[in-house]
């Protein structure tokens, strides 16, 4: 795995990663030639990715949406009203249910179009979320002005999640493993 590109840290950095995020690796390393940004000129889209690894997902139990119709996406509760129905829920790519573990696949708009902040804040109040998977690109290539940029989503969201995890002032609930891609 010399060559690999397919990296990952977890959080908080005091702890071993669970054991189920090496099948999560895995599954990404095993696409690495379609889905790895260090090697593509350009990247997919976060639903070409997540369908790339939707079968191999599947077989390790994750329950992965399957478009954006209604009927078609995953969501985690928030909230239980009247007769315990959810009142609200959040819309999630994948969820793991004995693992208690979602997961998120970013792309373009991971880091510049605030994805991250958005999917570790609702991890926060979705019911039954021990661990999220935080998917991201290691490099978005974007052309500004006709000039090439590479935004390094991984290593952004990292240090995100090393304020995160890492400042007194935060008690996170639940697990973190960011993957770049």
């Amino acid at each position: 795995m010399a060559n690999c590109t397919i990296r990952f840290t977890s959080f908080p950095l005091t702890e071993h990663p669970p054991e189920f995020v090496s099948a999560i690796i895995a599954v990404f390393r095993d696409h690495e030639s379609k889905c790895g940004t260090l090697g593509l000129a350009k990247g997919l889209t976060s639903n070409e990715v997540l369908s790339l690894l939707r079968p191999d997902l599947k077989k390790i139990g994750f329950m992965i949406e399957a478009g954006q119709m209604k009927a078609d996406r995953i969501e985690r509760p928030v909230f239980f009203g009247e007769n315990g129905s959810p009142e609200l829920q959040y819309k999630i790519d994948a969820y793991h249910p004995d693992w208690k573990c979602g997961l998120e696949v970013e792309a373009g708009r991971a880091w510049m179009g605030n994805a991250v902040y958005r999917d570790l804040i609702q991890a926060l109040v979705m019911v039954d979320v021990s661990h999220l998977v935080l998917a991201v690109p290691n490099g978005y290539r974007y052309k500004t002005n006709g000039k090439s940029i590479v935004s390094t989503d991984y290593d952004n969201t990292v240090a995100v999640a090393k304020a995160l995890y890492g400042h007194s002032r935060v008690r996170f609930p639940y697990g973190l493993t960011v993957v770049g891609y």
